[in-house]
């Protein structure tokens, strides 16, 4: 997943909110594209995800894999990492996971420095946080640098996926 190839989709996942930033076509600049606000006890929005990403036109997502600071995989890590592979099953974009340690504290310190005030403005946040991952993996694609690993769709999954296309060419 070249940042160059397309726009790119970065997800920042959270318990009340997934924070969303688009790239632009040419990978240079990352733009706040809102928040998810998920329901307590309902499954993941993957649906209204895949939504967001086709009224944006990307060609790839950059899932935040929360590492917890001493390098250490979440329980969250593992939500992410179900939501992604859930994804990948559902739709051909590519899925990629990047360390996200410290997104959001840089988003609140981003908005206090500019004197504002970060109360009433969680989504705002969420969405800053999301720049700031996708900013990173844009800065690294410029030097030639693949950050994070491409989530891969399950063998199953894609040898059903060419079943269905096989009988659905049959039945026509």
């Amino acid at each position: 997943m070249n940042a160059t190839t397309g726009r790119l989709l970065a997800v920042d996942w959270g318990d009340k909110r997934i924070g969303l930033a688009v790239s632009d076509e040419l990978g240079m600049l990352a733009s706040s594209a809102g928040a998810i606000t998920r329901r307590a006890g309902k499954r993941p929005p993957i649906a209204e995800l895949m939504r967001r990403a086709d009224d944006l036109g990307v060609t790839g997502y950059v899932f935040g894999l929360p590492i917890d600071p001493a390098g250490v995989e979440t329980d969250r890590c593992r939500e992410v990492r179900d939501v992604a592979a859930k994804l990948i099953s559902r739709q051909p974009l590519p899925v990629r996971l990047v360390d996200e340690r410290f997104t959001t504290s840089a988003a609140l310190r981003s908005i206090k420095e500019q004197g504002g005030s970060t109360r009433g403005r969680k989504e705002e946040v969420d969405a800053l946080a999301a720049c700031i991952l996708l900013e990173g993996v844009l800065r690294a694609s410029s030097q030639g640098v693949t950050l994070g690993e491409l989530v891969e769709a399950p063998a199953a999954t894609t040898a059903a996926s060419a079943d269905e296309r096989t009988d659905e060419s049959t039945e026509a």
